[in-house]
């Protein structure tokens, strides 16, 4: 399968999922906003204040931070204070990104699926 149609078929079952989608920021959030997905959170509140409230309304998350090194750090700091409240955590379309594409912001995703 195709880089192009891989990345499609992410965007769909991101689209379709219940599960909430952790972004760091607005540009992250209106950016999967505009391929129609919703259940968006952003980091806009102290990170233990982000887990209470996401642990409470969710028991599965994907978490989309960026794949720099502030994002990775984010991530691992999301990732087992979300576990520690029993929330699973999906991270395959992170690990997709980072393995299979030279995008290494949320933010970008518009402009990277623009150039196929």
């Amino acid at each position: 399968m195709a880089l192009a149609e891989e990345l499609d078929e992410f965007i769909k079952d991101l689209r379709s999922s219940e599960k909430l989608i952790i972004v760091e920021g607005m540009k992250d959030k209106k950016a999967l906003e505009s391929f129609g997905i919703k259940n968006i959170v952003t980091l806009n509140k102290p990170l233990h204040q982000v887990i209470e409230d996401v642990a409470e309304k969710s028991k599965d998350v994907i978490i989309l931070t960026d794949l720099d090194k502030k994002g990775k750090e984010l991530f691992g700091k999301l990732s087992s204070g979300l576990q520690s409240h029993g929330v699973r955590v999906d991270k395959s379309f992170r690990e997709f990104l980072f393995r299979k594409t030279k995008l290494r912001q949320i933010e970008g995703l518009v402009t990277y699926l623009e150039a196929f």
